[in-house]
């Protein structure tokens, strides 16, 4: 049984970290306000191919300092920057199943333009930015860390992300 929302700790206008698996109705119902014309939500769903190999099974891991302030900041810079009234982003971390959510982000405006455009933004800054990590274990018995966002595979000098160093191999 779910708790009542009223039980939980406040979801709005936060980024968190989870193994257990996303409650896309708990957190589509946590946003929703009166002055809502609009929520976004995009879900990352896990995938069962990457660059033209298969995936059987993949695993997050994550910096367990900076990962949750580094995506709570750009949470934040979020709301600042676009005329929305609430965001939620959650990512899970651990074993994940093909089909499952990975990732899922909410914004919610008054109008249409605003949260599609902060949504947006909002995954793509922590897909970038935050410390989160994949392993990628493929049907032919490789496995590998892949590059957590497109700057890490570039390399390139504006990039920033502090994720590029990819955790041991987990067990």
């Amino acid at each position: 049984m779910t708790p009542s929302l009223s039980c939980l700790p406040s979801l709005v206008d936060r980024f968190s970290i989870q193994e257990e698996k996303i409650d896309l109705p708990l957190l589509r119902k946590a946003i929703e306000t009166p002055t809502c014309g609009a929520i976004v939500t995009f879900e990352g769903l896990v995938r069962n191919h990457h660059e033209g190999r298969d995936v059987s099974a993949l695993h997050y891991a994550h910096h367990p300092i900076m990962a949750e302030p580094e995506g709570q900041k750009i949470l934040e810079e979020t709301l600042q920057k676009f005329p929305i009234t609430h965001a939620i982003a959650v990512h899970r971390i651990g074993d994940l199943k093909i089909g499952e959510i990975a990732v899922v982000t909410l914004t919610a405006s008054a109008h249409r333009e605003a949260a599609f455009d902060a949504n947006r933004y909002l995954i793509d800054s922590i897909k970038f930015n935050v410390p989160i990590w994949k392993y990628e274990t493929y049907t032919d018995g490789e496995s590998e860390w892949t590059a957590p966002c497109p700057g890490c595979a570039r390399k390139s000098k504006e990039h920033t992300c502090q994720s590029n160093q990819a955790p041991p191999k987990p067990h």
